[in-house]
């Protein structure tokens, strides 16, 4: 029937629309709508709260959320550029192994790595009580030792687990840069990275750069650890703890110039990635030998990120995992687990259903405005997850008021306070994985193949269906399986719009971590980076074929 009356349906001008094209617009119409209803928001009367929060606590909030950025991006770029530039140059026994394992940290969601160094810089914690041991110290008057829970640790905690971003595109800058380049530099005795390797890296440093610093400002469960009062912890404060949603909005705004500034910056930073070449084959990047010292310095430099990024957290994990009957934790948490995997699946599911329909439609049959409407709602996932959860709020609770006006109140609730709207967020936030996925697959397909299936009869659903789908499974099945981790990790959204006593391990870990309790968090935790093992292999993948 519906499709009867989009068929029917005319323009004044006599022209019929395009059922598919309108099919898009109204999917992007609910992609964008929270974002439309958080800026509405803002406009709103926040009762007075909003000049409070300006004399008070928006400086401050702002304030550390700058200096963090720095901190971060600091630590990131070096770890990041060091590690691409070592592996990539220098030719040392086990490179190849270090050049994947860089990629294990990406694995591991920042607020697990928070939980896990508090238990292990802290006081009582085996780093300092080794210490202790080893010196004779006996009080903390006796010595001096870096307070992890603080604005500094919360630096090298979030730069210690986001440095693969810059690592993944700076090596790969390294990569495809011509061998005869470094010669170059070689013969007029300069120096090899600054001349050559960092000017050309530059763009893709950024656009890397740029990625962080969008989920420095994004974070929420480190700085809410760490008590560190950022835009998005106050967000979280003002929307529970004052109960005032407009005045979160407002806030959320000042946000927005956050995150609009990075995505310029890394727009930017794309427009900058040019390259001419003479036409002849560019003979590839060859490692160079090096003596031992050399070698020592080569292995600090990749060891340590991964120590702190890796090592050091999942050794944590394991040892409260160990310290209990594994069987005993496992069928603690065997409802959170299926909780997870069945919303996540879910959300996979829709997502992938989503970003098919509205990237194969942009690329085969809708017009110009329509594909860039298309590419604007797959901004979703450069926005925090407390910013979205309010305008997902917002928004589902106008579908559900409008809908209950057009039954006379026979259908109400629809959204809100059940599951409709956490997967709402979801396909908001984590659409733009799945678009990626579809769009980067549906570009290697054969310009014609399209019309060559129309020609031979079959129509546009049918093409859809029986050719360009099976030829996109590769990329159905990665961009699903990277929004299932997405899932699974995602910690701020979950937590504001769960319905009531639902927990999956994300959850679960914080609620846990958040009491001191992480030997019962250690195993979900776990978990969760287990599956998120999952996009570092195919980035490991997609680099080897690179190199």
């Amino acid at each position: 029937m519906v499709a009867a009356f989009l068929s029917n349906w005319r323009f004044s001008a006599g022209q019929t629309v395009d059922k598919w094209s309108l099919l898009v617009l109204i999917l992007c119409a609910i992609l964008l709508g929270p974002v439309a209803a958080l800026v509405v928001t803002a406009f709103g009367d926040s009762g007075g709260l909003w000049p409070h929060l300006l004399e008070t606590v928006l400086g401050r909030y702002v304030l550390n959320t700058l200096v963090l950025m720095l901190g971060v991006g600091v630590l990131a770029v070096g770890f990041g550029v060091s590690t691409a530039w070592v592996v990539s140059r220098y030719e040392f026994s086990g490179r190849h192994v270090l050049e994947w394992m860089l990629l294990l940290p990406a694995a591991i969601p920042a607020y697990i790595i928070a939980y896990t160094y508090t238990d292990f810089f802290e006081y009582a914690g085996p780093l300092q009580a080794g210490l202790r041991d080893l010196f004779g110290w006996t009080s903390p008057r006796d010595y001096w030792f870096p307070e992890i829970r603080s604005l500094g640790g919360a630096m090298l905690v979030m730069a210690s687990v986001l440095y693969p971003y810059i690592y993944m595109v700076t090596r790969i800058a390294f990569k495809l840069t011509s061998s005869s380049l470094f010669e170059i530099a070689l013969v007029h005795n300069k120096s090899q990275f600054w001349t050559v390797g960092l000017p050309l890296a530059r763009p893709a440093i950024m656009a890397g750069l740029a990625l962080v610093l969008m989920e420095v400002v994004s974070d929420f469960g480190t700085v809410e650890y760490f008590a560190i009062e950022t835009l998005t912890l106050g967000i979280f404060n003002v929307w529970l703890g004052m109960n005032n949603i407009v005045a979160a909005a407002q806030i959320s705004i000042v946000g927005f110039v956050f995150i609009l500034s990075l995505l310029g910056l890394e727009i930017y930073a794309r427009s900058r990635q040019q390259y001419a070449g003479s036409g002849r084959s560019q003979r590839p990047l060859t490692p160079l030998p090096i003596g031992p010292i050399g070698k020592f310095w080569c292995y600090l430099a990749c060891l340590t990120p991964l120590l702190f990024g890796f090592f050091i957290p999942v050794g944590v994990l394991l040892k409260f995992v160990f310290a209990a009957p594994f069987i005993q934790h496992l069928s603690a948490l065997s409802g959170t687990i299926l909780n997870s995997v069945m919303i996540a699946m879910f959300a996979a599911i829709l997502v992938m259903l989503v970003s098919a329909t509205i990237v194969l439609t942009s690329v085969y049959r809708a017009s110009e405005k329509t594909r860039s409407i298309a590419l604007v709602s797959s901004t979703g996932y450069a926005f925090p997850g407390t910013m979205l959860a309010i305008g997902v709020l917002i928004f589902a609770s106008t579908i559900d008021r409008s809908i209950s006006g057009l039954t006379n109140g026979n259908v109400s609730g629809l959204l809100v306070g059940g599951f409709g709207v956490l997967m709402l967020a979801y396909l908001v936030r984590f659409q733009a994985v799945g678009y990626g996925a579809m769009l980067s697959g549906a570009r290697r397909l054969p310009a014609n193949m399209m019309n060559a299936s129309r020609v031979l009869g079959q129509g546009f659903s049918g093409s859809l269906i029986r050719v360009i789908l099976p030829l996109l499974r590769g990329s159905v099945l990665a961009g699903g399986l990277l929004v299932f981790v997405d899932v699974m990790k995602e910690l701020p959204m979950t937590l504001l719009l769960r319905p009531f006593d639902f927990e999956t391990l994300a959850s679960f870990t914080y609620q846990f971590a958040k009491e001191e309790m992480l030997e019962t968090a250690a195993l979900p935790a776990l978990m969760i980076v287990v599956v998120g093992l999952v996009p570092v292999l195919l980035m490991n993948r997609m680099l080897r074929r690179i190199s």
